[in-house]
Order: structure tokens, then C-alpha cells, then sequence
């Protein structure tokens, strides 16, 4: 199968536009299964050749193009080979360069994205890069770019720690929509507040966050997480509650959990 991705790369790197083509997700980083799809990031510039790509894929395949997935995840395609899913991941590689260099200066955003319940972090496109093997890279800049990434940039772990500070506020908005019984509030509040604690905790070790999928797994394991992080969060997210009290309880555990967080976070620094 390997030998098909490769093949496949070398072909969407000949694609007018196509800059190169990185191998991304699971295998990549040598965490899939069996079953894991390939996940192919389509790196590419103004001028890529739709057409071309539509013809790569084959007529029975679906090719969205920029934008059409939504603002971050750009567009792409699902396919297979061989019997196995394989995802083309459109990125525009001059926007990522310009995430990059915001990640040098600790400067980040969080968008709205399908898929990404958490939002979409901008950090993403350039761990993408970093964690990424590549595959086709015609003109070097896709390694060029790889090894710059290399390095977690101090800036950008300053800047996603000390973002942690939203979790307290989550947690006091998810006070009051406890004692009005808005288990859906508190919910998403709550789920929030751990996202950007899972953020901040990667930030903390040097790590990049590539999405929220696995990310909880990861996250408690790292130095800087409490003891019991993972099952504490799993505790809470599991079964909120449904009355008043209920809700508030989980929302005191809650509130304990972002407390030693914070703490740890500021003890690492």
C-alpha cells in the first residue's frame, strides 16, 4: 500500500498548483490501526488545476475545492486505493507559512470548522507540517518548511498556557447555567474548558495539537496533568446531570480539576 500512496503522491505533485504532497494523521506518526485511512496533505498555490486534480481522482470521486470544506479545512477529496480510505487534504501553503510565522511571534486563532467541535487551532497547520512525512516535494519547500517546525516556538507555548485562563471563565458561566438546569450550557461550557486545558497542557510539554480526536489520551499522560486527569474529565463529560444539583456538583469538581490544572501549568512554566 505504501508504494500506491507514494505513486498517488508523485502524481498530485505533477498537478499544475500542487507545491507537494505530505503524508499526515495515524500513519505518519506510526499511531494507526490496521484499518487507519492515509491521510495525503495536498499542499498548494493560487492557480491549482481543479480539473486535473478531478481527473486524478477518477469520475466516480467527489473533489471539493478551496474553501469548499470550510475556512480552515480547505477542501480535498475521499478516495480509495486498493481498498483502503485514502483523504486528500487541500492546504493552501502560503496561508500556512503565515500561520507559521504567527506561531513564531505566540500568536494563534480558533476558528469555526465542521468537524471540529472545539474549534479548528490554528497552531494545527503547522504541526500538520512538523509531524508530517513527506512524500513529493519538488521544489524543497515542504521540507524546507518541516524543518523549521521542528522546534516548538516558545512564543507560541507562552501564548496557548497562558490562553488557559478561559477555563475558569467557562467553568463560572457553567455555574449559572447549572442552577438553571441548562444541561446543554453547562455541557458545552464544560467541554470547552477542557479543550483549551488539553491545549495548554500539549502547549506546556512542547507538543503540538493536532486536533481534539485522541487528544485526551495524550493529554493525561503528559507531565504537567494532574493526578487523574483523563479519568476526572471523563467523569465529568460522561453524565453532568440533569437537575440543578446535579449539575452544580459537576460543575465544583470541574472548577477543582481547571484549579490544579492552572496550578501545574504555572509550577512547569
Amino acid at each position: 500500500m505504501r508504494v500506491i500512496i507514494e505513486d498517488m503522491a508523485a502524481r498530485l505533485a505533477e498537478v499544475p498548483g500542487v507545491v507537494g504532497v505530505l503524508l499526515g494523521g495515524s500513519r505518519a506518526r506510526g499511531e494507526h490501526r490496521p484499518d487507519s485511512d492515509w491521510d495525503l496533505g495536498v499542499y498548494y498555490r493560487a492557480g491549482l488545476d481543479l480539473d486535473a486534480l478531478r481527473a486524478l481522482a477518477g469520475p466516480d470521486v467527489e473533489v471539493a475545492g478551496p474553501h469548499g470544506w470550510g475556512p480552515w479545512v480547505n477542501g480535498g477529496a475521499w478516495l480509495q486505493a486498493d481498498g483502503v480510505a485514502v483523504d486528500w487534504i487541500l492546504r493552501d501553503l502560503d496561508r500556512v507559512e503565515r500561520v507559521w510565522e504567527d506561531c513564531r511571534e505566540g500568536r494563534y486563532e480558533v476558528g469555526v470548522q465542521a468537524g471540529h467541535p472545539l474549534g479548528f487551532w490554528s497552531p494545527c497547520y503547522a504541526g500538520e507540517v512538523a509531524l508530517g512525512q513527506v512524500l513529493a516535494d519538488p521544489s524543497g519547500e515542504l521540507t524546507d518548511l518541516r524543518l523549521r517546525a521542528a522546534a516548538y516556538p516558545e512564543p507560541l507555548r507562552e501564548a496557548l498556557t497562558a490562553g488557559a485562563w478561559e477555563a475558569e471563565f467557562l467553568v463560572a458561566a457553567a455555574g449559572k447555567g447549572a442552577a438553571r438546569e441548562d444541561t446543554l450550557y453547562v455541557s458545552l461550557c464544560l467541554s470547552r474548558a477542557v479543550g483549551v486545558l488539553v491545549q495548554a497542557l500539549f502547549a506546556g510539554d512542547r507538543r503540538w495539537c493536532l486536533n481534539e480526536k485522541g487528544a485526551l489520551a495524550v493529554a493525561e499522560s503528559l507531565p504537567g496533568a494532574p493526578a487523574d486527569f483523563g479519568p476526572r474529565v471523563r467523569e465529568l463529560l460522561g453524565a453532568p446531570g440533569v437537575s440543578a444539583g446535579a449539575l452544580t456538583a459537576t460543575v465544583d469538581r470541574a472548577r477543582a480539576l481547571v484549579e490544579e490544572t492552572l496550578a501545574a501549568l504555572r509550577d512547569s512554566a
